[in-house]
């Protein structure tokens, strides 16, 4: 594999992952129950932080990046049936992100970059199975709560509120 081809095989899984993560991010929006919500947030700070390894690997190469704004989710149904729906969407996505990618690294012939993007796809298997759990009504997503401890209803739809 080139170098051109690398930095080409790069900057393609880097646009994925970003679409991915801002999906993520405008999803986490509809989706209010606490728990679930969290598991969001957890998502996306792991896919920041890839995206950061992924910054500096097509950087040092000389490549340029692009961005790409959160997609305006068309969501549809209220409460846990747009929650289970977008839960959903982002399982399957995950098992695409995957299958797409997963037989394309074993080409790769610059180690530290495989190996980079096979924690990546890893970690992204990770997610599928927290999207898997929270279908199933699991709460316990990145632990349990203490006895008797409640979540007091739902989350915001925004971060931040003035």
């Amino acid at each position: 594999m080139t170098s051109s081809e690398l930095l080409a095989l790069l900057s393609e899984f880097y646009a994925d992952k970003l679409a991915m993560r801002q999906r993520h991010a405008a999803a986490a929006r509809f989706v209010a129950d606490y728990d679930f919500n969290n598991t969001y947030q957890y998502v996306i700070a792991r896919e920041d932080l890839q995206l950061n390894w992924l910054r500096d690997a097509i950087s040092d190469m000389g490549g340029t990046l692009t961005d790409e704004p959160e997609p305006a989710l068309q969501a549809t149904g209220k409460g846990a049936e747009l929650q289970r729906s977008l839960i959903a969407a982002d399982r399957d996505a995950a098992q695409a992100f995957v299958d797409k990618w997963g037989p394309r690294l074993s080409t790769m012939t610059h180690a530290r970059h495989r190996n980079m993007l096979n924690v990546i796809l890893g970690e992204t298997l990770e997610h599928k199975r927290f999207f898997e759990q929270a279908l199933a009504g699991r709460t316990d997503l990145l632990g349990r709560r203490a006895e008797g401890a409640g979540t007091g209803g739902g989350v915001l739809s925004t971060r931040w509120v003035e």
